[in-house]
């Protein structure tokens, strides 16, 4: 089935990566790292952009205009470096009314280097709306 991406229609895929795989309930965000990126002059990525794919991701698998972040838990497992390839995997994990938990696990060449629940809702109206 092909799916339409509904949500986060203007996000800077050059920050946040850019969707590679769309199904339901289900997406794949690939976020290819830059200098901008960087935290130091070693070229450590500040964590904020693998949190900002891996949020992405999440949306993405929710796939509804009105979804928004509602809490979120995460751990950073290694370390991204400039260059790095990150891709997130993110998958609904349960349902209740307009309450979605969304699991994403992120990768760098096969190894794991964030997991994170993200809570979301998927609101009657959109967010700025209200």
């Amino acid at each position: 089935m092909f799916m339409i991406q509904n949500t986060h229609l203007l996000i800077d895929t050059s920050l946040c990566g850019k969707v590679t795989k769309f199904e339901m309930n289900y997406a794949e965000v690939v976020l290819h790292t830059t200098r901008q990126m960087a935290a130091d002059e070693k070229g450590l990525v500040h964590g904020g952009f693998i949190f900002g794919a891996a949020d992405y991701a999440a949306m993405c698998a929710v796939n509804d205009p009105n979804v928004v972040l509602g809490a979120a838990s995460s751990k950073f497992i290694a370390p991204v470096k400039v260059g790095d390839v990150v891709v997130c995997h993110a998958n609904i994990a349960a349902e209740k009314g307009k309450k979605k938990e969304v699991f994403v696990e992120a990768f760098v060449d096969g190894k794991m280097v964030f997991e994170g629940s993200f809570t979301t809702f998927v609101l009657q109206k959109y967010v700025l709306d209200m």
